[in-house]
């Protein structure tokens, strides 16, 4: 009985490994996208929804920072595109959607992060206005 248990625990341990061997921090080209999609969320006045409740953009930049530790310390992120799916546009806890509040207009957050990301990918992108409102 003993013998089964070691073998299962020795599979999960290289399980284990095998995954987190994988993990690394996204290629700084992408990690300055993801940057500046947060800077745009933090600067822009907006609000924040997530699990039923309204947050401010420094709060909510807060939270996608530690959902990104999170991803990044199980996989790497190739694209913008895949933290706004990962991360910015749903909870992982509840799968409930995010959505982003300017102005009292209310979008899912992966529109919102998708013009955003258009906007910072466009010619003169870091001149960009940050918001969409």
């Amino acid at each position: 009985m003993a013998k089964p248990m070691l073998r299962t625990f020795i599979v999960l341990w290289f399980c284990l490994a095998a995954g987190l061997s994988g993990a690394a921090p996204a290629a700084a080209p992408v990690r300055g996208e993801i940057d500046a999609l947060l800077a745009a969320l933090q600067s822009s006045g907006c609000e924040f929804q997530r699990n039923g409740s309204w947050h401010n953009a420094a709060e909510a930049k807060t939270h996608l920072l530690r959902k990104l530790e999170y991803i990044e310390k199980r996989s790497t992120l190739p694209s913008a595109e895949k933290f706004i799916e990962l991360a910015a546009s749903s909870s992982s806890a509840s799968g409930r959607a995010y959505e982003v509040r300017c102005n009292g207009a209310v979008q899912p957050s992966a529109q919102w992060f998708g013009k955003q990301l258009q906007k910072i990918r466009a010619p003169g992108g870091a001149d960009a206005p940050s918001t969409t409102r």
